[in-house]
Order: C-alpha cells, then sequence, then structure tokens
C-alpha cells in the first residue's frame, strides 16, 4: 500500500500488529509477510467495524474493508513504508482470535532460544526470521536460475538409500517389509550423482537435503542442505571458475551491500595451514603464523628444544598493541591453548618504547622465557614476526599439527578481539592439493581425507604404492570467512582405481562388493571423467544475514542435543510400531 492507492478500495487481511485508542478512534496496524498498514476505526463513519475493531487484540487475525486516504499533515511517519497513508475502514471481521504470544512479535528485543524454537510459528512473524527465510529463498531461486542457464538438469535423488561410509554416523532407518534391513539417510547423494553421469546426464545439479548423526556446533545441524552439482568431462578450474562466476553473481545482485575480492584467491592445503593455522581461514585479516625452529631450536629454553628434537616445531604470531594484557587475559589465551591440546601458550610483550626490531632487548620485554633467550634469538623472532613496540607475540611449540591448531584459534581469537575483519567484506577462497589419506591412528589404517571417491593427482599415483601419506587428491574447498562453504573433487571413475584405494582404506574384497558393488559394476558399462561440488546453502545463507549460527536460517532447526523442540522429538514410539519393525528397546 502506497500513495498512488490513495482514493481505491481495498481488503486487507492479516494479524493485528499494535492497536492504540485514541478516545473513540482506534487505530490498528495490520500486518501480514509484505508490510504494516495504519486502519483507522470511526465510529461515525462505521459503527460496526468500529464495535468490532474494540474486541481486538494483538496477534487477532482479522479483515478489513475500506478507503485508502493520505495521512492527515504532521502524521505520516516517514519509518514505514507505508507511512503516508491509512485505510479508513468500512467493514470488519475476526477471523481467529489469538491468546497473548509468550514473547513480543511486535517488538525486536531478545528471547530465550528454546522459547522461540517452541513456538517457531509464532518467531516466523518477526522481522528477523522472516527476513532471513525470504533471503534463503532468494538464493536457492539464483542458483537454480543460474545453473538453469548453464544447461544444468535438476534431478531428485532418494532418501531412502544404503547405509556406505562417508565420514560421519548415519541415520538409519528400519524396513519393516525386510525385517532386520535398514535403509540410512544420506549424508549426501555423492554415489547418486556419480552414477548419473555414469548414466550420461553430463550437468546434474539438486537442492539436497543431508543427514549426518555427528555432534553440533553453530554451523552444523543433524540435517542440512545444499546445493549439490556434478558435471561430466570437467577438470579442477571448471568446477571452480562455475563456482566464483555463481557467487560472485549472487552476492552482486542480492547482497549488494557486500564487498568481494576477485577473482577469488586460491590457496593449496600446506599454505592455508602453515599461514593460518586453518584450512578453512578468514582471509579478511592478517596475525600470519610463522615458523621460529630454525630461530628457537636451540634455545635454552627446553620446552622448545624438546619440541624441535622429536620432529615438532615452534611458531608464533605477533598481535599489534596487546603487549599491555593483563596477566588475566593472557591466562585466558593460555586456556584456549589448552582446550586445543597445547600443555601451555609462550607469551612475549614488547615496550612500547622498541622502534626497530634491533632496538629489542631483553630488558624491554615482558616473558617468563625472556631469561632463556640469547639476544640475537629475541631479535630473529621479532624480526621474522613483523612485530613492533606494544605488540604481543603468541608462541606454541610441540607438534607441528597440533602447534597450527593452537595458533589458528588463538588468531581467530585476536582477530575477533581487536574487529580485524571487515563485516562487510565477503572474503572467498579455494583450498586445493589435499592430501588424498590421512593416518587413522585408532584403527591402524588409512582414512580418505574427503571420501574414498576422489581421485588422486595424476603425478601422485605411483605414491599409492610407495608413499600414500605423500599423494594429494583432486580435492578443492571453497572457504569464506572462515568457513568452509563447499567441498569437491574430481572422481574416481575406473573400476581397477577404485578398488585400489577401497583396499588402501582397509577394505577386504568381500567388503567392497557388498557395500560398492553397485558402483563397481556401473564403472565396468562406460564411465565419463567427472568431478563436482557441494555448496552449504545454510552456512551462505547465514554469513549473508550476518548471523552467528545457522539455527536462524532454517526454518525448523534442531537445538543443540539435537532435539525438535515444537513437535517434542525424538520420541518414543508404540509398542505396536516396534513389533511391526521387528524391534526391542533394551535398557
Amino acid at each position: 500500500m502506497r500513495s498512488q492507492h490513495i482514493g481505491q478500495s481495498v481488503t486487507l487481511a492479516g494479524w493485528i500488529h499494535r492497536r492504540r485508542d485514541h478516545g473513540g478512534v482506534i487505530f490498528i496496524d495490520v500486518r501480514d509477510r509484505e508490510g504494516i498498514v495504519q486502519v483507522v476505526f470511526n465510529p461515525e463513519l462505521s459503527k460496526q467495524s468500529h464495535e468490532e475493531a474494540s474486541q481486538w487484540r494483538n496477534e487477532f487475525v482479522v479483515q478489513v474493508k475500506g478507503e485508502v486516504a493520505r495521512r492527515p499533515a504532521g502524521t505520516e511517519n516517514s519509518r514505514m513504508p507505508t507511512g503516508e497513508i491509512e485505510v479508513i475502514a468500512r467493514s470488519a471481521v475476526t477471523l481467529s482470535r489469538a491468546k497473548t504470544p509468550p514473547f513480543y512479535i511486535n517488538e525486536e528485543q531478545e528471547v530465550d532460544e528454546s522459547l522461540r524454537l517452541k513456538y517457531r510459528y509464532l518467531d516466523f512473524r518477526r522481522p528477523r526470521m522472516k527476513d532471513n527465510l525470504i533471503l534463503r529463498h532468494r538464493v536457492v531461486k539464483f542458483m537454480r536460475d543460474f545453473l538453469d542457464a548453464r544447461g544444468f538438469v535438476e534431478v531428485e535423488t532418494p532418501i531412502l538409500i544404503k547405509s556406505t561410509p562417508e565420514g560421519a554416523r548415519d541415520y538409519l532407518v528400519p524396513s519393516r517389509l525386510q525385517p532386520g534391513k535398514f535403509y540410512a539417510l544420506p549424508q549426501s547423494p555423492q554415489q547418486l550423482k556419480q552414477l548419473l553421469m555414469v548414466g550420461g546426464m553430463e550437468k546434474y545439479y539438486q537442492i539436497a537435503r543431508c543427514f549426518r548423526d555427528e555432534d553440533l556446533r553453530a554451523d552444523r545441524q543433524p540435517e542440512f542442505t545444499q546445493l549439490d552439482l556434478e558435471m561430466s568431462f570437467v577438470e579442477e578450474e571448471d568446477v571452480l571458475r562455475l563456482m566464483e562466476d555463481m557467487f560472485t553473481q549472487l552476492v552482486q545482485t542480492i547482497t549488494p551491500q557486500f564487498k568481494l575480492i576477485t577473482p577469488f584467491p586460491s590457496l593449496s592445503y600446506a599454505e592455508a595451514v602453515s599461514r593460518y593455522g586453518s584450512d578453512k581461514p578468514d582471509v579478511r585479516f592478517g596475525l600470519h603464523l610463522h615458523e621460529l625452529s630454525d630461530i628457537l631450536g636451540k634455545s635454552e629454553f627446553e620446552v622448545f628444544r624438546q619440541a624441535v628434537e622429536k620432529g615438532g616445531k615452534i611458531k608464533g604470531i605477533s598481535v599489534p598493541g596487546c603487549a599491555g594484557y593483563s596477566r588475566r587475559e593472557l591466562d585466558e589465551l593460555t586456556q584456549i591453548a589448552k582446550s586445543c591440546g597445547a600443555k601451555g601458550l609462550v607469551t612475549l610483550s614488547i615496550n612500547p618504547d622498541v622502534a626497530r626490531p634491533e632496538d629489542v632487548t631483553l630488558e624491554r620485554v615482558r616473558s617468563i622465557i625472556a631469561r632463556f633467550l640469547k639476544p640475537e634469538e629475541l631479535q630473529g623472532v621479532v624480526q621474522r614476526l613483523e612485530a613492533k613496540g606494544g605488540d604481543l607475540l603468541l608462541l606454541a611449540a610441540g607438534d607441528a599439527v597440533l602447534v597450527d591448531k593452537v595458533l589458528g584459534e588463538l588468531r581467530k581469537e585476536m582477530g575477533k578481539r581487536l574487529n580485524l575483519a571487515d563485516p562487510d567484506l565477503l572474503a572467498f577462497a579455494f583450498i586445493r592439493d589435499f592430501p588424498l589419506l590421512e593416518w587413522n591412528q585408532e584403527e591402524g589404517h588409512w582414512q580418505a581425507m574427503h571420501h574414498p571417491f576422489t581421485a588422486p593427482m595424476l603425478e601422485d599415483m605411483p605414491l599409492l604404492d610407495t608413499a600414500p601419506d605423500r599423494a594429494r587428491g583432486r580435492h578443492y574447498d571453497l572457504v569464506c570467512n572462515g568457513f568452509e562453504l563447499s567441498s569437491g573433487s574430481l572422481r574416481i571413475y575406473t573400476r581397477e582405481l577404485q578398488e585400489k584405494v577401497f583396499k588402501l582404506l582397509g577394505y577386504k574384497q568381500e567388503e567392497i562388493e557388498e557395500r560398492f558393488g553397485h558402483m563397481l559394476e556401473a564403472f565396468d558399462y562406460g564411465a565419463p571423467p567427472h568431478g563436482g561440488i557441494a555448496p552449504g546453502i545454510d552456512r551462505f545463507v547465514m554469513l549473508l544475514a550476518r548471523e552467528t549460527n545457522i539455527r536462524e536460517v532454517i526454518a525448523y532447526p534442531k537445538t543443540q542435543s539435537a532435539a525438535d523442540l515444537l513437535m517434542n522429538a525424538p520420541s518414543p514410539v508404540s509398542d505396536t510400531q516396534l513389533r511391526d519393525l521387528h524391534l526391542k528397546i533394551v535398557e
């Protein structure tokens, strides 16, 4: 409703957003998904509508008929899109009455999340959730239109499939018709989309529902949605350029308030972990990790010396302007390091009066290890970390993987504390050259870094026989602002290579045939080279909506304990249902 509608007769239907009685004349704000309109109930113009409106309260569902009029001069509301006009009521109907809601809907205020999830249908009426769901709709529609224009075909794949290992625990569904057997809910349509390539579909996509029974966190839900796609006769660059084009155009079209860095930078897995301490780095700010093993590996500080002697590393970061951190603040950082598995953290504060690295002396730093360092070691560290006066140095030593993890978490924490990341920048980056395999120490065999269908780098194929730990996979990720948005790879498409990888992963021949025989047999009938990727829609919309938890962009999410508070699920089932499924609950 806008000023161009003045003079028109209209019918409005919606919820009572706010009610004001001004001594006879009643003003009602009526709300629906599109917005809010002020309706005036004057007893001198319509006694019936005024009497009806006298009974109305917030969240009643109503219908009003009347004429659109310009608001009297001086009563316009510039904060409302409909603030120039109002509707003069001629008739009114109460469609549905409402109890007092458990939280305010017409005021944006903090509400306990468990209450919001229990009454999610009321939460939908608030601007935050409504806008997030509409944003999600627009994102998905753009993806569909973008891929349709490029010759992709949307194909739905089944939700009830075979349980095969894909990295997480399956959700299982017992079969009534085949007692003792189970379906699994798909962790992804991985094998199904590869079989579509064998079937000649060439370009497939799907807005796919996926399920993983794993511990939850802010960016993870037991059921989630991804844009699943696969292409035949492609190389890595084909997939990555498609993703860069899609995300660039999507952001510029739907959320132009965000800035982008194009072309998207590309980092190797080793480079990302070494420089940022993470394979999903937030590249909006620096605080890079630097290795110090060559400088401190022979120092008098025993922790450093032993770390290098045992094959580990010493690394550090320089945090600007934090040399004045108190003992309590330094202890907080140490606790973060310990929560990652470290035994401790070495901190070193540089006096603000230090102008150049060569001016650093043992007397001009504050650290419990200062007395163990030689002047040249101290100056070498300061120079390597590009530190300045007033900076705080954070150093970690030990197992190389652990050191990167510890400093990576501290880098994120300090970036957050110092507001180093531009909130209006979406910093996409491709991560490539992942290891194909990683060693599972507990089970004593190799496991896939991505999944068992990822193809090895062509030049690394001989390493599968001699040094599997050095073989790289044709695996790539798309990350943004510290989140992994997409993971994909070029796939294995021959029986011989697929069987070889399965055996490297510890599967016996009979297990291979039982679990993956359908895939291997399909490869016998002529499979094209193919690859794909699967961007997570929930995480991406979360970033666009400037939210910190994907529950805010999912209509009906689960809690941290995977509970549905609205429908009270999971819940017990009847003995009859269990009997039909040939199941018994064992306490």
